[in-house]
Parts: C-alpha cells; structure tokens; sequence
C-alpha cells in the first residue's frame, strides 16, 4: 500500500507547482513539458474554438429555415397541383 504521507507530500508539491506559489527545482520545465502535452492531445481530439463553432451553428440555423421555407414552397405547390387535377 502506499505511504499516505507519500501522497500527501506529492498532492502538496503539485499544488504548490499549479499554483506558482513557490519555484521547486525544474518547475519551468515541467509546466512547459505538460502545456506541451495537453496542446498535442487537444490537436489530435480536432476540437474548434467557440466563435468557430457559434458560427457555424449561425449557418446551420439559417440553412434549417431555409430548407424548411422550401418544404412549405412545395407543399403549396404540390397542393395547387392536386386541385387543378
């Protein structure tokens, strides 16, 4: 089993390290190793930023009216159709 101390003292050196409360030794380099890696993961996860995605979800609202301004065109239209027959 491991040493609750143990755990205690890591939780507190990574707190400290978040924080930037006090520079422990390679703190610069750890930060800038784990930005590095989070930045690689979220490009391979393809994610979009939110003014890329509320821009696109602009588009997808006025192509949804227009597609449904079209269904209704030609419901009429159908329905003309069928009383001249």
């Amino acid at each position: 089993m491991i040493n609750p101390q143990l755990i205690e003292g890591l939780s507190e050196q990574f707190s400290q390290l978040m924080s930037g409360e006090s520079k422990l030794p390679g703190q610069d380099s750890l930060q800038e190793q784990v930005k590095a890696i989070l930045q690689g993961t979220f490009d391979r996860l393809d994610l979009v930023s939110r003014e890329e995605f509320d821009a696109q979800k602009a588009v997808l609202l006025r192509t949804r009216e227009k597609v449904e301004a079209l269904e209704q065109q030609l419901l009429e239209l159908e329905k003309s159709l069928g009383e001249k027959d």
